[in-house]
C-alpha cells in the first residue's frame, strides 16, 4: 500500500498547491491513516516542502488496528510525549520557509489553532475544508477487500448467534457476544457500538442495549459491524423469536424489505445521493410511516462508519463507481417494535454486474 499513499499524497498537496499553499497539516485521525496507512494515538501529517513527516509522541506499534506507516514518511517522535504534534508541525514549516499552512479547520480546536498561531505567527493559515474526505469517498480495490473481508466477519459472528438460544437473554448479553465473535473471527474490533433491540425496542436507529430479555414472538433487531485493517463495514438485521410471525409483523417486514431493495437498486454510478434516498423513502412514506423515517436511508463507509457520501433528501452530489454505502430504511412503531434491514454494498456499473453487495446473511424473515 506504501505507493497508493504516496499517490494520495500527492493528490492532496496538487490541491494544496492549487490553492496557494505548499504545505498541509492533516489532523483528523482516519484521513492520517488514509493518507499514511497508520494513526498512532494523537499523531497528526505534516505535508511538508521536502518531505512527509509523521509526528507523534510514541512509536507507531505497527498493528492492524494501529496501522503501519509506509516506508516513505518520515516518523519523528515529540521531545516529550506530552507535547503537541500540530505545534510541532508548525514549528517545522516556519524553519524551512514556509509562508503557509492548510490545515483542516473543521477538526482543529479553537486553543490548537491559538496554539499554532502564537508559536508561527507570521505563518499564514487557510483552511485544507474536505479535501482528504473527498479523496477518501471512492475506495480502490484494496480499500474494497478490507471491507468485503470485515463483512465476511460480520455475517459469520450474525449467523453464529443466530444458531444459539436467544429466549431469555438480555439485549446487553447478545451485544458483547457478538462483539467478542467478531474479534474471534479475526476483526479488529466493532465498527461501533452493537445494538440489539427486543419488542418494543426493536427497529429503533441507534438502540443501546439494555437489560431487557428476549421474549417469545418479539422482533428482535442486531445491527453490528466489524474493523478489519481500519475499514469498517455494517449490516443489520431483523427476526422474530420462537414461534411463527403475527400478520403485523409480517406486514412491516415486508414493507421494509421493499423499501431497502428499492434503494438497492438505485445504487447505480451516476445516481443523485438524493435519489437513492427518495426510492427507499417513497415506499414507507407511501404506506403511512413518512413522518417518523430517519434522517437518512444510507451513508458511506470506510475508515469510519459514517463518512460521505450521505444518502439524505437534501444531499448533493452523484455516485461514483467504487463507493462503499450502506442502505438502511427501518421503521419503529412506538410500544410495537419494528424492523431494519441494513447492508453494505459497493456502487458497481451495470456492466459489472451493478451493486456489490458485501453482506449477505439472509434478509428472509426467520423465526428463531
Amino acid at each position: 500500500m506504501s505507493d497508493a499513499h504516496a499517490a494520495r499524497r500527492t493528490r492532496l498537496r496538487e490541491r494544496c498547491q492549487a490553492s496557494g499553499s505548499a504545505t498541509a497539516l492533516v489532523t483528523r485521525p482516519a484521513n492520517v491513516r488514509y493518507l499514511t496507512g497508520a494513526a498512532p494515538r494523537g499523531a497528526v501529517l505534516l505535508l511538508g516542502v521536502a518531505e512527509d513527516v509523521l509526528l507523534c509522541g510514541a512509536p507507531p506499534r505497527g498493528d492492524s488496528f494501529e496501522g503501519r506507516p509506509d516506508d516513505a514518511v518520515r516518523v519523528q517522535l515529540l521531545p516529550k510525549p506530552s507535547g503537541d504534534p500540530a505545534v510541532t508541525a508548525a514549528d517545522l514549516v516556519t524553519a524551512a520557509g514556509a509562508e503557509s499552512l492548510a490545515v483542516e479547520e473543521h477538526h482543529l480546536t479553537v486553543a490548537r489553532h491559538r496554539a499554532l498561531r502564537s508559536v508561527a505567527p507570521r505563518l499564514r493559515l487557510t483552511d485544507l475544508g474536505g479535501a482528504v474526505e473527498q479523496l477518501r469517498v471512492v475506495k480502490d480495490e484494496e480499500e474494497i477487500s478490507c471491507l468485503r473481508i470485515g463483512a465476511e466477519i460480520a455475517d459469520q459472528a450474525l449467523g453464529e448467534l443466530l444458531e444459539s438460544i436467544l429466549v431469555g437473554r438480555t439485549e446487553r448479553h447478545l451485544a458483547l457476544e457478538l462483539e467478542r465473535r467478531l474479534v474471534d473471527h479475526g476483526a479488529d474490533g466493532p465498527a461501533f457500538a452493537t445494538s440489539v433491540a427486543t419488542g418494543p425496542n426493536s427497529g429503533r436507529r441507534g438502540h443501546l442495549p439494555t437489560d431487557r430479555r428476549v421474549e417469545e414472538g418479539d422482533f428482535l433487531s442486531v445491527c453490528l459491524g466489524a474493523v478489519y485493517r481500519g475499514y469498517r463495514c455494517e449490516i443489520g438485521r431483523t427476526f422474530v423469536i420462537g414461534t411463527s410471525p403475527a400478520d403485523w409483523q409480517i406486514e412491516l417486514y415486508d414493507l421494509v424489505f421493499a423499501a431497502q431493495r428499492a434503494g438497492r437498486e438505485s445504487l447505480v454510478p451516476g445516481a443523485a445521493y438524493r435519489a437513492v434516498d427518495r426510492a427507499a423513502r417513497h415506499v414507507l412514506d407511501s404506506a403511512g410511516h413518512g413522518a417518523d423515517l430517519p434522517a437518512l436511508m444510507g451513508h458511506g463507509v470506510g475508515l469510519e462508519i459514517d463518512e460521505d457520501p450521505q444518502l439524505a433528501p437534501a444531499a448533493m452530489g452523484k455516485l461514483d463507481a467504487c463507493v462503499p454505502v450502506t442502505v438502511e430504511p427501518g421503521v419503529h412503531l412506538p410500544g410495537r417494535g419494528g424492523v431494519r434491514i441494513d447492508d453494505t454494498l459497493v456502487v458497481r456499473p451495470e456492466a459489472d454486474g451493478g451493486p456489490e453487495l458485501l453482506t449477505i446473511t439472509t434478509k428472509e424473515l426467520l423465526a428463531l
